[in-house]
């Protein structure tokens, strides 16, 4: 019986070769992931599709790949994301000998692009989406103390998010607008957040304790 024939194993090859691949844009692991990603991928397309389709659908998938690693280092608004999402998505579904194959391979992406994420709690992450991070230190050597010290009085401030937080937006503190970030963390419009950490100009906020519960993640 010809290992392949098997609906589900479309599953487990896409879910690895996604989980290294974008845990390789990640995390800095000097493309180990990013090899071992290339490998399942390749085996899923070669397993299911002639060389000249193979050739189409691998190009599909790392094109969309390509612009979720544009989208985190220019654009940071996930746009391009979410369109190298789909297009990681339609490649490996189109390959799949039938639908349920597809539904497995499509499933598979998705954990394995999900499940990437925690690498970051265990090797050193890569400056992707740099711009909505807290790295740069803004220092009064640097020339920024009269607007530092504005913003430094909002730690533990309240307001409210005006848009949704993406995880960039705008919210409402003191009945004045200013740009602020999460902590990685969708926050719906509308919800109450606090300060919790000011660097220069740029404000980390948090949902209060009273709404996590609520909201997704």
């Amino acid at each position: 019986m010809d290992i392949f024939s098997a609906d589900w194993l479309g599953l487990v090859i896409t879910g690895f070769g996604t989980l290294f691949l974008i845990g390789e844009i990640l995390v800095n692991m000097r493309g180990f992931f990013g090899l071992l990603g290339i490998g399942f991928i390749t085996v899923y397309f070669s397993a299911y599709l002639e060389t000249g389709s193979f050739i189409i659908m691998i190009i599909i998938y790392f094109i969309g790949l390509l612009l979720i690693i544009i989208d985190g280092k220019l654009l940071n608004d996930g746009t391009l994301a979410t369109l190298g999402l789909a297009s990681m998505l339609i490649s490996v579904a189109l390959a799949a000998p039938n639908i349920y194959a597809g539904l497995y391979a499509v499933i598979g992406v998705l954990i394995g692009g999900f499940s990437a994420f925690f690498f970051l709690k265990v090797f050193k992450h890569r400056d992707m989406w740099s711009k909505i991070t807290l790295k740069d230190q803004l220092t009064k050597e640097a020339g920024y103390n009269s607007m530092s010290t504005e913003y430094q009085k909002l730690v533990h401030e309240t307001g409210e998010t005006l848009n949704d937080l993406r995880p960039v937006g705008t919210v409402r503190i003191n009945n004045k607008d200013y740009s602020a970030i999460s902590n990685g963390r969708w926050i719906p419009k509308h919800s109450k957040v606090q300060v919790v950490q000011v660097d220069g100009t740029k404000i980390l906020v948090e949902i209060m304790n009273e709404q996590k519960d609520n909201t997704p993640s």
